[in-house]
């Protein structure tokens, strides 16, 4: 059933926006202080004082994190690459893209991307497009994943690669799934890896066009 809301107002804040004014912008409130908790390998975490509208202040906590990238890899037969991997903090074996952390400084993300493809799943890819940019978790994180689409795929070659899986990495299986059952697998919830959701979704509805309004690989980030 479907409801008619073009009369909805929802909460009027008497901004005066439009549809046309939907696009995320930056912005930075006051920090008044800030608070470093610790710094570990990977992240840190702190507490900024922000001034807030009306003159009133907040303390905000959060995580800072260098940022990822993520790939769906899809195959001429439109599958999808799926890898499992253990996730302790969520006591949980997830299936996800293959990704990884911008360890490089200055490394361009579409090479960060095809490192991790690489790496983790043992694939090149001739084409590459930007296909959705996310922030993980902005209320607790600035963690930022850029997912890429990798098509025309070619498997390396074995001792190609010079790489060592180590840890969680060492047990990784990897699965194509057809990408409209993967779809599927994720509105069901059998998928719950953010990337791998927002990944999985953006390349269904980008296949209706045959991927022709996606960004180059080397978009800048907004």
């Amino acid at each position: 059933m479907s409801h008619d809301v073009s009369h909805d107002t929802g909460h009027d804040t008497g901004h005066g926006l439009t549809a046309d004014d939907v696009r995320d912008v930056p912005e930075a409130w006051e920090v008044l202080g800030t608070t470093e908790h610790f710094t570990a390998r990977v992240i840190s975490a702190r507490t900024d004082t922000v001034r807030m509208p009306g003159d009133g202040t907040a303390d905000r906590d959060y995580v800072q994190h260098p940022g990822s990238v993520a790939v769906v890899a899809l195959d001429g037969a439109d599958r999808v690459l799926l890898l499992r991997q253990y996730r302790h903090p969520v006591r949980r074996l997830l299936w996800e893209l293959p990704a990884g952390i911008r360890d490089v400084p200055g490394e361009p993300l579409v090479e960060c991307a095809a490192r991790e493809l690489a790496e983790e799943a043992g694939y090149r890819a001739a084409t590459w497009h930007t296909l959705v940019d996310i922030l993980t978790s902005p209320g607790m994180s600035d963690e930022r994943i850029r997912v890429f689409l990798a098509r025309d795929l070619t498997a390396l070659a074995p001792g190609e690669l010079d790489f060592v899986r180590q840890h969680e990495e060492v047990d990784m299986p990897v699965v194509w799934v057809p990408l409209a059952e993967a779809v599927g697998k994720a509105l069901s919830g059998s998928i719950h890896n953010a990337p791998a959701v927002a990944g999985i979704l953006a390349a269904y509805a980008a296949s209706s066009d045959g991927f022709t309004a996606l960004r180059p690989p080397g978009a800048e980030e907004a």
